[in-house]
């Protein structure tokens, strides 16, 4: 069993707690299983009713739901150093860059795909991810596309096909969609929960994007889209159309498009990344009209080697605060709560009994110093199913 003590601040998702979005308990303690479930949070003086083991006492700090990063494209070779240095000196971002990787990523061998996966995928940790998607989408072609999802799988179940991110140089646009929703399907099915295709400007179109997603819903896959990060379109249209789970990016949107989204009372999650906006120096999503009218939002990194080289959801947070006027409370709940339901999980992103015990001790005594303090290292201890995997208590 795990017991913690001295909980100044516990962020527990679960709004029975208080009145507020947090669910937030003060001078807390929380109890966890053999089995890496939480199975009490309250008071403090009342832990010794539900425990009888000694709890680790962590001196008044804030203890929050580990993040729930569900947007990630961790599997590729190679980097994009010059590419990000020629855009911060004025050139724009577009979608081919992606075919830069994809040379590496081909070229890359299964031991070296696996050891980046999991090189980001432990530096996520160390910053607080318990839970993370990793998509595919840099090797183009089916056995690529295959050994990339075989990669992602070393590091989680929240694996997505992402063959359709862009057409690759040379290859018919209607053959290629051919052969996604075909053979590479086929191969890839196996190895994932998800798919995924890029709708918008120099990917995929509407009907393109449509005829993916439902080849991928017919193998048995969960749907989920890129969709509006470089201009208006009707990918979110689509989304909301096909019940996927989240449209990714949503930076340009129509208010149609926002009624949408909002029409679906949280089924499909609108996932903002403003990593990529920061990075490509892109206007951010509207995070505050969004919530205002009634959308689920999820906050992620979009961790990739062209957009948005970071893993670091206290960076996206602090974004989320600074650049897109979202609460410090809105914040959090999106990237652990809100990433939970864009994966549709019940067992992450909170911490209430039943769920799992993944959790971050912060080295500070308020989670409100994610956005006040950018930058700074504050994960004081980091636990995953009831067990220590990085920092220490």
């Amino acid at each position: 069993m795990f017991a913690l003590t001295g909980i100044g601040k516990l962020v527990t998702n679960d709004p029975i707690h208080d009145s507020g979005l947090l669910g937030v308990i003060t001078d807390a303690a929380l109890v966890a299983d053999e089995s890496g479930r939480i199975t009490w949070v309250g008071k403090q003086q009342d832990l010794t009713s539900h425990t009888d083991i000694r709890p680790i006492d962590v001196g008044g700090r804030c203890v929050i739901p580990g993040f729930v990063d569900s947007h990630t494209h961790l599997v590729f070779a190679g980097d994009r150093a010059e590419e990000f240095e020629a855009r911060m000196a004025g050139r724009p971002y577009s979608a081919g860059g992606i075919r830069t990787t994809m040379t590496a990523t081909r070229g890359a061998s299964d031991d070296a795909l696996r050891a980046n996966v999991a090189r980001l995928a432990a530096e996520a940790l160390a910053s607080g991810t318990t839970t993370i998607e990793v998509k595919s989408g840099y090797g183009l072609s089916t056995p690529d596309e295959e050994r990339s999802l075989v990669a992602a799988r070393t590091a989680t179940t929240e694996t997505t096909f992402l063959g359709a991110h862009v057409v690759p140089p040379g290859v018919n646009a209607d053959d290629y969609v051919a052969e996604v929703t075909g053979p590479m399907l086929e191969a890839c099915a196996p190895h994932a929960r998800w798919i995924d295709v890029f709708c918008d400007r120099g990917a995929f179109d509407v009907d393109q994007a449509r005829e993916i997603l439902r080849a991928g819903a017919a193998k048995g896959l969960d749907m989920r889209m890129h969709a509006n990060q470089l201009q208006h379109g009707g990918g979110v249209a689509l989304g909301v159309e096909l019940g996927v789970a989240s449209c990714d990016h949503c930076t340009h949107l129509a208010d149609t498009d926002i009624e949408a989204l909002a029409s679906t009372s949280g089924s499909t999650v609108a996932t903002l990344l403003p990593t990529a906006e920061l990075c490509t120096r892109s206007p951010f999503p509207n995070a505050r009209r969004l919530i205002d009218a009634g959308v689920t939002v999820a906050l992620a990194s979009d961790c990739n080697p062209g957009s948005s080289y970071t893993t670091s959801m206290p960076l996206a947070i602090s974004l989320g605060v600074i650049s897109m006027h979202m609460t410090c409370d809105e914040a959090l709940w999106a990237a652990t709560a809100g990433g939970a339901k864009a994966l549709r999980r019940e067992d992450v992103g909170s911490l209430k009994p039943g769920s799992r015990a993944d959790l971050v001790v912060l080295n500070a005594a308020s989670h409100i110093h994610l956005a006040y303090r950018p930058g700074v290292a504050q994960i004081g201890a980091v636990v995953r199913e009831g067990r220590v995997v990085a920092g220490s208590l």
